[in-house]
């Protein structure tokens, strides 16, 4: 029997996509317990600290839970920043893959951190240019400027925990079994290239909420992942912008990787698929 278990940072953006993802493979068959119960909280006001909670007390935590779990979990889907998870995965022998729930292009930009580094790009200057363009993240030597890196990235000291946090943890993924993007080949192809050189197992199975739009909601009832009260007060504005006819393109292109045949749902099935051998590896 396949047993999945899905680790998400209890933050808003991780969770929304990864219970989609966790909605769409229980519906496919496999069981996927989160491990608490319904009315335990899955927020924290800093997030730093809850990192560090979860490094320091979840740890023997987890890995107790998976050594007494039953069925034995044959997979861990993990969130990408969660380091740990890789690391009793490798020392239980349990199949590990990752969910990076940012983009390709945010996380290509965060494996070449160390690049930056040596290249002299980063830490930032006193009197940096913000911008002027960044030369070592291939495929983005073009148009990525000083200004278009995460927020981590602009501290002049490279001992910052949380610029520490980012660079390590995101080198972790090549250490896994495979590697999930919540985004479509058709966005992203030219730097999911660059990241196949490192993580070669890559599943973009993007968008999931697509995905559970016309997998599952047509034979649900429909119920919000939101940790906070949805604000729709946008969306009037947002109709009257200039930008709708291209994102209206890229809508039509999102659902055309999500339809039967399309590059999302073949990935999705065979990010099922192998998580099924992995099961039958283990027994």
């Amino acid at each position: 029997m396949e047993h999945v278990l899905i680790f998400p940072v209890p933050a808003q953006g991780h969770v929304n996509s990864m219970l989609n993802l966790a909605e769409l493979l229980a519906f496919s068959g496999l069981t996927i317990p989160d491990g608490l119960p319904v009315d335990h909280p899955r927020s924290g006001e800093s997030i730093r600290e809850v990192f560090e909670s979860l490094r320091t007390k979840c740890k023997p935590i987890f890995r107790d839970m998976l050594v007494n779990a039953k069925p034995p979990v044959s997979c861990i889907i993990g969130d990408g920043i969660l380091g740990f998870v890789v690391e009793v995965a490798k020392e239980l022998e349990i199949p590990i893959i990752q969910f990076r729930t940012v983009s390709a292009c945010c996380f290509w930009a965060y494996f070449c951190v160390p690049e930056m580094i040596e290249a002299g790009e980063l830490p930032l200057k006193g009197d940096q240019d913000m911008d002027s363009l960044i030369k070592t993240v291939p495929g983005m030597e073009t148009f990525l400027r000083y200004r278009d890196l995460p927020s981590f990235c602009h501290t002049r000291d490279l001992s910052d925990k949380n610029f520490q946090l980012l660079n390590v943890e995101t080198r972790r993924s090549q250490q896994t079994d495979g590697l999930i993007f919540n985004t479509f080949d058709d966005l992203e192809s030219p730097i999911l290239a660059h990241i196949q050189k490192h993580c070669p197992k890559v599943y973009t199975i993007g968008p999931l909420h697509l995905h559970h739009k016309t997998r599952i909601t047509q034979q649900s009832s429909t119920k919000s992942n939101s940790l906070m009260a949805v604000d729709r007060s946008c969306i009037t504005w947002l109709d009257d912008q200039p930008f709708v006819e291209s994102a209206a393109n890229m809508a039509r292109l999102a659902r055309s990787a999500v339809s039967e045949g399309g590059s999302s749902f073949c990935n999705l099935e065979s990010l099922i698929e192998d998580i099924k051998s992995m099961a039958r590896t283990k027994t």
